[in-house]
Parts: C-alpha cells; sequence; structure tokens
C-alpha cells in the first residue's frame, strides 16, 4: 500500500534503510514489505508495496532501521468508500426499518454521519455518532428519499452511494376536483352542455389506480374522467376508487353532482276569465328546468314587491273594468343555466262583430241543433242559450254553444236567444233565432214534350228554417240523383230544376215531386209530365241487295219507300244468328248495324263482310225516335258470272305455248345427242335398234366420215367397249347398185304429237 508522505522516515542521503511495515494485528502471519532503494530529503521516490492480504483494515507499523539507527512509527489508515446497507428498500408505512453502513478500511476512531434527500431535493442531516447503524422504528411516507452515510476518521472521509428508500402506503381518501367548480347545499352543480372535469387524487405509493363509478355502476377507469356536453341525465352519484395493487388496499369517496338545466323552450302565457267573466286571470307557466324558473309579470296593477317572484308558475289577477282591449302584458322568466331572461307576451281582446247562431238538423232530420258562437277573443267568449220567456237551456260554454232539440213540428213558430259574456264586455250581448217549416210552390204542374226532346221542371221554396234542400222524385217515386245520362240537377238559393234528358214516352211520362223537409216540418209539390210520340214514318222496301264482286265482302243496298209521313233517316238492321231460346220473329234476333243515314238516301253499300257468312239484312224508315215497321229480310245474292271468253283464250293460248316448247325440246335433244346421250336414249331408245332398221342419221355420216379420214389422234383413249353400233361407211360407185339415173333419195320424216 501506500505509504503516506507525512509517516516517512527522514534520513541522511546516501543511506540505505530498510523500511517493513507489519500490521499490529495480523489476520495471518504475513506482513506486507515495502523497500525503497534511495531516498532523498527533497525528492521521494516511487515505493511499491505488496500485501499479503486483501483485506486490510488497521493502521499499521512502519519500522526502518539501518547499520546506524533503526526506527519504528505507527501510520493511520484513511477510510474507505462506505457503503449501505438496508433491511427493506421498500418497506410499508408503519413497519420498522434499520440501515448500516459498511465500510472497508478506516482506523478508528470512525465518526459516522447519515443523510437524506427529498424528491424535492433538500438535502438533511438524520444522525451523526460512531454507531454505523441507523434505526428507524416506524417509517411513514415522509421518510421516502435518497440515503447515504459520511463516513470520516483523522485521516479522511468518504460518502456512499446514494440508495433510494421507497415508503409503500395509501391509498388515502380520495379527494375529488370538479372543473368548472361550482358546489351547493347538495353537493357540486354543472350547467347542461358544458364539458365537465372530474380529477381524482389520492396519496399512494405506488400511485393508485382510480375507477369511476356513477350510481355505482362503473364508468370508466383512469385519474381524470371527463363528460363531454354534460346532459341533466347525468346527475347523480360519482364515486372515485383508489386501488393500490401492492398492498391490494382501496379507498373510496362519493360526491353528488346535480346538473342545472333550463326549462324547455321559452314561458307560456295564457289569460284565463274569473270572477264570473268579469276579471282576467294572468297565468304564466315554465316548466320543466331544474332549478325551478323565477316567473313575474308586467305590468302588474300591484308593486313588484308585494307581486314577487313565483317558481315555474306565476298568477295575476287583472280587473276586466280597467283593462282596456287589445292590451299587452309580459311575463318574465329566468334562469341560472341561462345568459339572458325569457319572456313571453299575451294580448287580450274582445272577439270582433256580434255573436252569431243557427239552426241544423241531424241526419234524417231526428235532432235539431242550434249553434250560436262568437269567435276570435281572448279570453273566449262565454255562451249559453235561453227561450223568450228566459228559461236557460243546458249549460255555458266558451266560444260557442250548441243546444240539441228533438225534432218536432210544435217548434215550428218559436224563437230562441244565446246570450254571449265577456270580460272586456260592459254588458252581455245576444242572437235570436225562429224556426219555420218549409214551403213549396211550381209554376207549372203540367208540362208537356214531344218525345227525344229535354224537359225542365221547376220548384220554388218560400219560408224555411233551417234551411233544407229540394228532393226530386221521379214518375216511378224513386229518387232523383244528379246523372248526366239521364237527369240534370240544378239548385240556386230557394229555387230547383230537375232536367229530364231525351224523354221518352213509356218511361217518362207521368207523375213528378219536389219534396223539401226539415227538423219542424216538411212540404211536397206534384208536377205532372206529358211525353208525346212522333208521327210513324212510311214503309220501306228493299228492291235489290246483292253483293258486288265474288269476294263477297260488299254489298249495295237499294230501297223505296211507300206511303207518305215524315222521316228524319234510315235503319239497317242485320239478324243474328238463330239462337234456340229466341223465337225468330223476335226483335231480339235484329242487330242495328247502320244508324244515321239521311232521309233522301235510297242506296248504302255494306262493307266488311265474312265471305263465309250468310247474311239476312232489313231496313226501316226513322220519325226522329220513331221506328217504322221494317222491311222484308233479304239475303244478298251473288253477282252474274261473265268470264267465259277469258277462260277459253287463256286455256287455247296454254297449248300453243306447250306444242312449241315440246317440239323445241326434242330438236334440241335430236341435235346434242352426243352431248348428252342418255337423254337422247331416254326419249328415242338405243341404236341397236336404230341399226335393225337401217336408219342413217346425217350426224353418223359426219362420223364414220372423221373415222375413215384418220382424224383420230394418237394416244387418245379407244372407246370403251359396249353395245355395237352399226353405221354406215362411205361406197364406191362399183359397190352401189345399179339404180336408173332419176332415182331419188328417201326422205324419212318424223311427227311429233304433243297433248297435254
Amino acid at each position: 500500500m501506500d505509504i503516506n508522505p507525512f509517516f516517512i522516515l527522514y534520513i541522511f542521503v546516501q543511506l540505505d534503510i530498510y523500511l517493513s511495515c507489519c500490521r499490529h494485528t495480523c489476520c495471518h502471519a504475513h506482513c506486507c514489505h515495502a523497500y525503497c532503494c534511495h531516498a532523498h530529503c527533497c525528492h521521494a521516490y516511487c515505493c511499491h508495496a505488496h500485501c499479503c492480504h486483501a483485506h486490510c483494515c488497521h493502521a499499521y507499523c512502519c519500522h526502518g532501521h539501518n547499520y546506524a539507527a533503526y526506527s519504528s512509527f505507527s501510520s493511520p489508515v484513511p477510510v474507505s468508500k462506505p457503503y449501505v446497507i438496508v433491511s427493506d428498500s421498500s418497506p410499508v408505512e408503519g413497519t420498522p426499518v434499520w440501515m448500516r453502513c459498511g465500510l472497508e478500511n478506516g482506523t478508528s476512531p470512525i465518526r459516522y454521519l447519515w443523510e437524506r434527500e427529498n424528491r424535492d431535493g433538500v438535502l438533511a442531516n438524520l444522525a451523526e455518532g460512531n454507531v454505523n447503524l441507523l434505526n428507524i422504528t416506524s417509517v411513514n411516507r415522509n421518510h421516502t428519499g435518497w440515503y447515504r452515510c459520511l463516513a470520516s476518521n483523522e485521516v479522511n472521509q468518504q460518502r456512499s452511494d446514494r440508495i433510494w428508500l421507497d415508503i409503500i402506503y395509501g391509498p388515502d381518501l380520495p379527494r375529488i376536483d370538479i372543473t368548472p367548480y361550482s358546489v351547493t347545499e347538495r353537493g357540486y352543480s354543472a350547467l347542461e352542455r358544458e364539458t365537465v372535469s372530474l380529477m381524482c387524487q389520492a396519496s399512494s405509493n405506488p400511485p393508485s389506480q382510480y375507477v369511476w363509478f356513477y350510481n355505482n355502476s362503473q364508468v370508466f377507469t383512469g385519474q381524470q374522467f371527463t363528460i363531454t356536453k354534460i346532459l341533466r341525465m347525468h346527475t347523480g352519484h360519482y364515486s372515485c376508487l383508489a386501488q393500490n395493487t401492492y398492498l391490494n388496499t382501496r379507498s373510496k369517496t362519493t360526491i353528488t353532482l346535480t346538473v342545472y338545466y333550463p326549462p324547455d323552450g321559452n314561458p307560456t302565457c295564457t289569460i284565463l276569465p274569473t270572477n264570473n267573466y268579469t276579471d282576467l286571470a294572468l297565468w304564466c307557466s315554465w316548466e320543466g328546468g331544474y332549478p325551478p324558473a323565477s316567473l313575474h309579470w308586467t305590468p302588474s296593477p300591484v308593486s313588484d314587491s308585494e307581486q314577487g317572484y313565483s317558481l315555474s308558475n306565476a298568477s295575476l289577477i287583472q280587473p276586466g273594468s280597467s283593462t282596456t282591449n287589445n292590451s299587452i302584458f309580459t311575463c318574465h322568466g329566468s334562469h341560472v343555466a341561462l345568459d339572458a331572461p325569457y319572456r313571453c307576451s299575451i294580448s287580450t281582446y274582445l272577439p270582433l262583430g256580434e255573436p252569431r247562431c243557427f239552426a241544423y238538423a241531424t241526419r234524417n232530420n231526428e235532432y235539431l241543433m242550434l249553434s250560436c258562437s262568437w269567435e276570435g277573443g281572448f279570453p273566449r267568449a262565454l255562451m249559453w242559450w235561453a227561450s223568450n220567456n228566459g228559461d236557460t237551456y243546458s249549460s255555458s260554454e266558451e266560444e260557442a254553444n250548441i243546444l240539441v232539440l228533438r225534432s218536432s213540428s210544435a217548434l215550428s213558430g218559436k224563437g230562441f236567444t244565446c246570450h254571449a259574456a265577456h270580460p272586456l264586455s260592459a254588458a252581455n250581448k245576444q242572437c235570436v233565432l225562429r224556426l219555420e217549416a218549409p214551403v213549396l210552390v211550381t209554376h207549372r204542374s203540367l208540362v208537356s214534350v214531344y218525345e227525344g226532346s229535354d224537359v225542365q221542371l221547376t220548384c220554388v221554396l218560400k219560408a224555411t228554417y233551417p234551411a233544407t234542400g229540394i228532393t226530386w222524385y221521379n214518375n216511378r217515386k224513386k229518387l232523383v240523383l244528379d246523372t248526366a245520362s239521364k237527369y240534370l240537377l240544378y239548385h240556386e238559393s230557394a229555387r230547383s230544376n230537375l232536367t229530364v234528358r231525351e224523354a221518352d214516352s213509356q218511361e217518362d211520362s207521368g207523375q213528378y215531386w219536389c219534396s223539401a223537409t226539415n227538423a219542424v216540418g216538411g212540404a211536397e209539390v206534384p208536377i205532372m209530365l206529358l211525353v208525346k210520340r212522333y208521327p210513324i214514318p212510311p214503309n220501306v222496301t228493299i228492291s235489290k241487295i246483292m253483293y258486288n264482286s265474288r269476294k263477297r265482302m260488299e254489298v249495295d243496298v237499294e230501297w223505296a219507300i211507300r206511303g207518305a209521313g215524315d222521316l228524319t233517316g234510315f235503319v239497317v238492321e242485320q239478324q243474328r244468328p238463330q239462337m234456340p231460346a229466341l223465337k225468330t220473329n223476335s226483335t231480339m234476333s235484329w242487330l242495328q248495324v247502320v244508324m244515321g243515314i239521311g232521309p233522301d238516301a235510297r242506296t248504302y253499300k255494306l262493307v266488311g263482310l265474312e265471305p263465309a257468312v250468310t247474311y239476312t239484312f232489313r231496313i226501316m224508315a226513322v220519325n226522329r225516335r220513331t221506328l217504322g215497321y221494317p222491311s222484308e229480310g233479304r239475303t244478298p245474292a251473288d253477282p252474274p258470272f261473265n268470264a267465259y271468253p277469258a277462260v277459253i283464250g287463256a286455256a287455247v293460248g296454254g297449248m300453243i305455248v306447250a306444242t312449241i316448247g315440246t317440239m323445241l325440246l326434242f330438236m334440241f335433244i335430236v341435235r346434242n345427242r352426243n352431248i348428252n346421250p342418255r337423254l337422247h336414249d331416254f326419249f328415242f331408245g338405243m341404236q341397236r335398234s336404230q341399226s335393225q332398221e337401217n336408219i342413217n342419221y346425217p350426224e353418223d355420216e359426219v362420223v364414220s366420215r372423221s373415222q375413215s379420214e384418220g382424224h383420230i389422234e394418237e394416244g387418245a383413249p379407244s372407246p370403251s367397249p359396249g353395245p355395237a353400233v352399226v353405221s354406215g361407211s362411205p361406197m364406191s360407185a362399183e359397190d352401189l347398185p345399179p339404180t336408173g339415173d332419176n332415182a331419188d333419195p328417201v326422205n324419212v320424216t318424223i311427227t311429233v304429237t304433243a297433248t297435254s
């Protein structure tokens, strides 16, 4: 080890000295020796020490001797760097903890100083003495920090490395902070649609784990619970549970959060009649908010201090006699959750005009209903019915009152009075009704018209109340409806017209009635309608009916009239196919196919007929709506046949064309027998039969001559073997049979007859 220069023995120059160092107390029988070759009074040479033991903790005795002298000194050892040993580096709060400051080397006496540095970096001395043990009987969270010890002796001092003492504790009772902060008697409050943040803090080591509960239901995990746009439904109890997972301990705090929200919409105002419709009751309401809204009225017949402020509802009595028409009253409402006050205004005014009353009957006139109304005021007027002698009927009603009476003719001529009251009206108002049974009159009780014309019947209602309409019944005592095909109804004020269209003598002649009935009586007036027929037109006979072609699709008809008389046209009828259920002469077996033929026409063409169908037609004259007697039924005749010359000419021409064509065909076959021998053989047979008759054709001579003259080319294919063909060959003059000089050649004539 190095020798402290303070304890080195000083000797004379050029003298050798032997230094040996040994411990006063040696743990082994070995000593460390140090040798120094030279030592000068002003220089110190490097000396090396070799220790026999690695752990030296006490002072050593250094001896120096030479031939001249011997000296011995005791040298103190400096302290080495201490270290801290702790019984538990993470103790639980309330448990004991000890710490020991360990030291390898150092000459006693040694003093120990304990230091602690907290989280804020503040250094504090805890204990000091010659004992290296620090004992804490009960640690708390304030003991948390960096600990180290300082060891010192007369030579030096050394500090140990820091060691962290982590006290485990908690959690404490959580503290809940709410932003924005608002405290009420019941806890905390927040305004609806605000963003509310709940922060939970509980001292704990290790830090707490936080769980949030809303009305005992877990809603969030974490230290800060934020509700964006809080709603009224979020009012309730919020609990923060802090957990120390290391100690498995927990604590819980609960608060009450009330969400303030304004009432929906605006305040509602109304005015009600009071004190038998002589005064006004001003009533204002603004329900639904929390806390309730504050309300008050302006203008007010009393001072604001006397009126005060009401919660949710406010009422005020306003004398009707001192209130002018169209007065306006305002209700003011305020709420803690609103930035500005709200208000509603309402006015009071009289109904326009005078009360109106009228009477009407229920269906089938079973009951009579008297209605009275005075609409448009605010508040509404009070209505009730009374008789002429002052008797009151039924109960009073606002704005309108309906009195229901059973229908009776005894009510005809009686009067009823409707009374009306309003707070702004100094006196009651009234209207009167008088009931009357209907009275009907007609200008013409007998109406005549020709058949086919339109006729109008008229009825007038002179007196009736309640009002009623006019009802028409036809000649068969059936209710007349407004049908454009037969009847037209027109009502104007107290007049009613019934128009019978295209009157028919058999269907429309007879007595008609106009009728009117209300709840207190009825009336009925008869009107006779006489429909006349036009004279019968003259008879018609068919003079000619015939198809105009062999196609049988069009028929020409001609007719003539017999006798004199008026007529407006003709009708053509076609007989239906006979059915077993219909008789032969039944009118239902005839169908009108053509109508609207002019009165001057005597011919007509029927088109669109089926050629295979046999038709029967007849014609009758028409005088407006009166039909004459029909003609006899006739079937169209076929037109005469005039095409015999054309048919014969066509047949002869065809035979001539066929004969010429056949002759030309045979001539072509004969002349071209070598081109198409099969066709030639088909019509004229094989050449064997021809050679037997020794009939030579000019074509044979041409062929034999070409063969004798050697015109057949070499190398040409020889004719294939086939039936022997006998052909004539040229002969010399000696070979000819003797004939006369005037011998004529033999002519062969072939005659071909074509048959068709």
